[in-house]
This record gives structure tokens, C-alpha cells and sequence, in this order.
């Protein structure tokens, strides 16, 4: 694990507890290596409630509502995937990714070409990365962006609980 992962997963972890957050992530190109990541946080038995690894198309359709049709390599495919995380692990904040790790392009996509959805119970939305190196850089990069995000949402995710300490010095 990376310095920056580190930080961002016991972040999350400390965020996600104080809150009462439920975590959960979708791995299409990340073969597991995000929810890896994260089950290594602090407490994560208590807030990280799991992670599904989904490349066939027709599971991402038959578990996690994927419509017929879109871009396995897209925005709105990250997006609809992680709403169908969210929904399957009745969690409050799922981050998806999607993407062409390399080393040749695929489906028209080039190599490095990734999509991170995310979703909440009231909003999700998606980023854009297009990366640079080997398969290996570029997977390593999609989960440090992809916890990062994570450890975003959480951060901005509603008022800490009743009795719990400011985090860091500061409210969201």
C-alpha cells in the first residue's frame, strides 16, 4: 500500500466509523484490488461492506442492473455500476471502476482509458482518468484514485454522529 492510500484508507476508515458509513465498491478492471485495499483499513469489518469483481457484461446486467447495450468502457456505465453497488450492498457511498488497463486499446478505447463512478443515496456522478504506463501502473493508479474518491464522499458525507469528536480540526 502506497503512502497516499494509507493516508486516504485510514481516513476512511476513521470518517466512515465516527459517521456510521457503509462502504462499498464494484471492480471491473481492478480484479478486487480496491476492495483489497480498503479491507485493510481500520475496523473495516464495521463499515466496508464488501466488494463484487463483475467483467462479464451479462453479470454486470444481472447483478448490478447494467443496461443492455452501454459502453463497458464508459461514464455511464461506471456510473450505473456503482448505483447497482450501492443498491446490492445497501450501502451509503459505492465507487465503481471500468476502464482499459492495457497494453492495447480495446473496443476502440485506448490503453489507460478509465471511468471511477460513484454513487450516494442522492446523487452520483463519475471521473475521467486517461493514464499513463503498463497495465500494472495503471491499475495501481485506478485504485489509489479510486479510494481517494471514496475518502471524499465520506468526507462530505452528512453531520458526524451524535457525541463524535470534529475530524481533523474541521466540519463538513
Amino acid at each position: 500500500m502506497s503512502d497516499t492510500q494509507s493516508t486516504d484508507v485510514d481516513r476512511l476508515s476513521q470518517v466512515a466509523r465516527k459517521r456510521d458509513l457503509r462502504i462499498a465498491v464494484v471492480e471491473s478492471l481492478t480484479s478486487g484490488g480496491l476492495a483489497h485495499e480498503i479491507g485493510a483499513g481500520e475496523g473495516a469489518s464495521t463499515w466496508f461492506a464488501g466488494g463484487i469483481v463483475a467483467y462479464m457484461t451479462d453479470v454486470k446486467q444481472h447483478l448490478l442492473n447494467l443496461d443492455p447495450g452501454v459502453d463497458p468502457c464508459s461514464a455511464e456505465c461506471a456510473e450505473q455500476l456503482a448505483v447497482g453497488g450501492l443498491d446490492l450492498f445497501a450501502a451509503d457511498i459505492c465507487v465503481a471502476t471500468t476502464g482499459v488497463g492495457g497494453p492495447d486499446p480495446e473496443d476502440g478505447h485506448p490503453p489507460g482509458t478509465v471511468y471511477l463512478g460513484w454513487a450516494t443515496q442522492d446523487r452520483h456522478g463519475h471521473e475521467h482518468l486517461q493514464l499513463d504506463g503498463g497495465p500494472d501502473e495503471v491499475l495501481a493508479a485506478t485504485v489509489d484514485a479510486g479510494i481517494h474518491l471514496l475518502r471524499e464522499h465520506a468526507d462530505r458525507f452528512g453531520p458526524l454522529q451524535e457525541g463524535a469528536d470534529a475530524l481533523s480540526g474541521h466540519l463538513v
